[in-house]
């Protein structure tokens, strides 16, 4: 081995040593919605076999795996509760916050808002002003709330400048509501993840980690067919970039989902962190 050689050599493993993975992932429970509630502590034996660290789960059917998931080795992190908590039954937000709190969840979400109360810039502004007040119940109950995208919010405002989620985002208080942010539907709302990402540096502490299907064209609603998602590393988005950035910019918690999969749903979690585990950052 001559010296220009051996300094190669040198520099690649150097480059080796430094190669950045992520350090922890989790998985959304939501995603073996239709085989958990039958044996969760096999469901989560399998998760943690696989490598998966932490677990964000859904408040709907928590008692029936509660006991499976405390004895498990996966840390639960954050909980999916019913948006109608946020929106019209705050009175019951409090005994839910409570129990999550009890239970060890950091975060809380609110998950989605039906079609049927979407709407333009004056719907958003009024979510706002509800969440803003449900994050300062989140706040004193010591967790931390966060709103979790699909792809309407990614509309373009009419006449303005931005898209319904930059009037969410600048419409709330950054010290009691965060993003969850799911990147699959940022794409689907034909915008680039990393631009939200770096946008909104500090404000996106959880992030849902899917992939996409190619030739999937815009929409702001959530009508794509059960083939557009994908396995992490399946699909057409820049993964390793996005999770760079996102840790770059404040992103703590990464969570894989996928809606719909293809047959198993717990074959697809294993293929999705076997390509995670493996990727440089």
């Amino acid at each position: 081995m001559n010296r220009r050689q051996l300094l190669a050599s040198l520099a690649a493993g150097s480059l080796s040593l430094q190669a950045k993975k992520l350090k922890k992932i989790g998985c959304q429970l939501y995603t073996l919605r239709s085989v958990i509630d039958a044996n969760p502590k096999a469901i989560f034996d399998q998760l943690d076999g696989a490598g998966y660290d932490e677990v964000e789960a859904v408040r709907g059917n928590l008692p029936k795996i509660w006991d499976a998931l405390k004895a498990s080795k996966l840390k639960p992190v954050s909980l999916h509760i019913d948006t109608r908590l946020f929106t019209v039954e705050q009175d019951k937000l409090g005994a839910a916050l409570d129990d999550a709190k009890a239970k060890g969840f950091k975060y809380v979400v609110c998950p989605y808002i039906a079609p049927a109360d979407r709407g333009g810039v004056d719907m958003i502004k009024k979510l706002a002003d509800t969440l803003n007040k449900a994050g300062a119940k989140c706040k004193a109950a010591g967790t931390q709330l966060c709103y979790h995208n699909h792809a309407f919010e990614f509309e373009p405002v009419k006449g303005g400048k931005g898209n319904l989620l930059d009037v969410l985002m600048e419409s709330t208080d950054p010290a009691l509501v965060g993003l969850e942010f799911d990147i699959m539907w940022a794409a689907v709302g034909g915008t680039d993840p990393i631009e939200v990402l770096k946008k909104y540096k500090g404000r996106i502490p959880l992030m849902h980690v899917k992939d996409l299907a190619a030739n999937i064209t815009v929409r702001y609603n959530e009508k794509v067919p059960k083939e557009a998602f994908k396995e992490a590393g399946s699909g057409i988005l820049e993964l390793p970039k996005i999770l760079r950035t996102a840790e770059a910019n404040g992103t703590k918690h990464f969570f894989v989902e996928q809606d719909q999969t293809p047959g198993d749903p717990m074959a697809s979690l294993k293929q999705s962190i076997a390509y995670l585990k493996k990727l440089e950052l």
